[in-house]
Parts: C-alpha cells; structure tokens; sequence
C-alpha cells in the first residue's frame, strides 16, 4: 500500500490517505510518485500538495531493514521540510533540539536514568518547562 501526506500552509500535514500500489505504478511497473499525486487530484478534484510517506520509517530507520524515507512516517501536524526532504513531528518540549539523522525532537536534557533500586517501569518523570529539568511523577511513584 502506497500513503500519501496532504500538506498545508507551512507544509503541515493535513491528511494521511493510503492508495493500492497499482494507482502509483508507471508503464515500467515502477512507483512514481507523482503518479500517485495526480490520482489524488483527480480523485478529490483538487490541485493540492501531496508527498508519498513510508508507513515503515521512523527516526530515519526502515523498520522491516529497508530504505528509509523522508526520515519519519508522516501524521497529522507533522510538518514536511524540503530542505532535508523529511517528515518532522510537532514539538513537544519546548526546550529540545532538533536531531538531524531521526529528524525527531529530544529534549536537551537528557530523560534520568532509573534508580539502582528501581525498575524503569517503576518510574515516570515528566518535563518541566519552568525548570527545564526532568520531574518524579510523585502520584505515579506511590501507585505503580
């Protein structure tokens, strides 16, 4: 299956629609992107902005082994960057940076390591935007 991204003002993604393989392929039975953007123009009678998404790629890794594309699976709110030709999600944290090989957020601090004692699932910190520090979730803690 063949998914396509509408994008919007600022190239935000709008919409995620998945097409048959066969409305992508060309006379040499290869995919074609564009062919699958006219398609969609043609379908919904409309001349938008459409890029091809890989429901298999995440943080710039193909998850069956293959080759990765646009760095990320495109979702609604994402925003698609030409220049590094990749799906970028929303932000967060407010106090991260960008990763230029996942194309993905992390926060600039990073998340703690668990106690000694403790088993990781025994713990959940949250993001503090004042502090800009990693927070115990006190409640979670007392009722894991």
């Amino acid at each position: 299956m063949a998914h396509f991204a509408k994008l919007g003002v600022g190239n935000k993604v709008l919409q995620v629609v998945v097409l048959s393989n066969d409305a992508i392929l060309d006379e040499d039975g290869e995919e074609n992107e564009q062919k699958g953007v006219d398609y969609l123009n043609n379908l919904y009678g409309t001349n938008d902005v459409w890029k091809q998404t890989s429901y298999n790629t995440l943080s710039g890794v193909h998850r069956l082994g293959g080759t990765p594309f646009r760095k990320n699976y495109a979702s609604i709110g994402y925003k698609y960057d030409e220049v590094r030709d990749a799906f970028i999600p929303r932000k967060y944290i407010g106090y991260s940076i960008l990763n230029e090989e996942t194309c993905c957020w992390e926060p600039r601090v990073p998340y703690p390591e668990t106690s000694p004692n403790r088993h990781a699932k025994d713990e959940n910190y949250y993001w503090d935007e004042r502090s800009r520090s990693w927070v115990l979730d006190k409640f979670f803690a007392l009722n894991p």
